[in-house]
């Protein structure tokens, strides 16, 4: 546009040079041209509509072409870049009264121009021009304003968007602790308490069976310890990584420190496979523990079978009791007649079967428990792995 202008003022100007010979308006054409140049290089640029700045500006350059349009008409087509400019830093309706004033002067030059008279072509065609451009830039405006809502809208809905995932990122991190915590220090704190509370009923009486609890219980704690550093980093069981990994291992080792005097526990793996993936891994793990736990705390079990089975696409993992069972649908609740991998799922405790579910669900899986009363229990947890390529 600035191009344009510029353009246009150099024809304009030769050709009255050339039309007419130097004389007193020539010089006051020559003077005026400059000043009209000097004024538009001193433009506010892309001044915003509501700049004090740029309407006086455009006023200054509108009289000094008005002077110079009457002077010499053949300076009327300069008005076209000074439209688009008025349209630009004015609002609508005084942009529109300047278009009109405009289009005016033009036509009244261009009728001084013409040779025979009124001219009806030259009559039409300025305010028609005027108009199309006018509309044209309107058009161009208002799409540029549902452009510039529509990017406000979506960068709006974007950051709504993180902040959802915020929250939900946090919500699954508060449900992660909960479900680690559960699993390994309230479960590990809990066979502390009922090791201490054995040790002293017998402290007394059997000096020698109250160390052995007190060392079972500083050996809990020391574990304990260790699986807290490890799920505040984000990181795999301590028996998984004291495994390398290896879940059938880190089972083994499970099931060795969960059997006392009062409890046995087997373990057992079959089917082969190459390693589970990580979570999957932890996500069994995690079930195995809580699963002892209970039957270690609840139904009076002599004897606890942990299974491993890989069936091609998928793992299952099966804890059995000989306990005193439960009847699944009237949940079970703490120190009620059920206990079983399940007990603690409702009543105190209330997380230990939620949060199995939990886990499962969010691989994929699905977990079932088998039960009836006096006839033990049985929780099996199936995850799909995917097939390595």
């Amino acid at each position: 546009m600035h191009v344009a202008f510029f353009l246009l003022l150099a024809a304009s100007l030769a050709r009255f040079l050339l039309r007419h010979p130097w004389d007193g308006a020539a010089g006051w054409v020559v003077a005026l041209s400059a000043a009209l140049a000097g004024l538009y290089v001193l433009g506010p640029g892309a001044a915003a509509p509501a700049s004090r700045r740029g309407r006086v500006w455009l006023a200054a350059v509108v009289a000094v072409w008005l002077v110079l349009v009457v002077v010499a008409p053949s300076f009327a087509l300069c008005a076209v870049p000074l439209l688009y400019t008025g349209l630009r830093l004015l609002p609508p309706r005084a942009a529109l009264v300047l278009v009109a004033l405009l289009t005016l002067f033009v036509v009244v030059a261009l009728q001084k121009l013409a040779d025979s008279g009124v001219d009806p072509m030259l009559l039409v065609a300025p305010p028609a021009a005027a108009a199309i451009a006018t509309a044209v830039f309107v058009h161009a405006q208002r799409q540029a304003d549902r452009q510039r809502a529509l990017i406000a809208d979506l960068l709006r809905t974007r950051r709504e968007l993180a902040a959802t995932e915020r929250r939900e990122g946090t919500l699954a991190e508060r449900q992660r602790l909960s479900m680690e915590i559960h699993d390994t220090l309230a479960q590990g704190l809990s066979s502390q308490r009922m090791l201490l509370q054995a040790a002293e009923r017998t402290w007394d009486a059997d000096p020698e069976a109250a160390r052995r609890h007190v060392g079972t219980a500083a050996s809990i704690a020391e574990h304990n310890l260790a699986e807290a550093r490890r799920f505040v980093h984000d990181l795999a069981p301590a028996d998984l990584a004291a495994s390398g990994g290896d879940l059938a291992e880190a089972l083994r080792a499970l099931a060795a420190r969960e059997a006392n005097g009062a409890l046995r526990v087997r373990f057992h793996a079959e089917g082969e496979g190459g390693a589970l993936p990580d979570r999957v891994a932890s996500a069994l793990l995690r079930i195995a523990q809580g699963a002892l736990a209970n039957v270690r705390e609840h139904a009076g079990a002599t004897t606890a079978a942990v299974t491993l089975t890989r069936l091609g696409d998928q793992v299952v993992l099966d804890v059995a009791d000989d306990g005193r069972g439960f009847d699944p649908s009237a949940g079970p609740s703490v120190g009620g007649p059920g206990g079983g991998p399940a007990a603690g799922a409702s009543g105190v405790r209330g997380h230990g079967l939620p949060a199995m579910r939990a886990r499962v669900a969010a691989l994929g899986g699905t977990l079932t428990v088998e039960s009836a009363p006096g006839e033990g229990t049985v929780l099996s947890a199936s995850i799909p792995v995917p097939s390595e390529e």
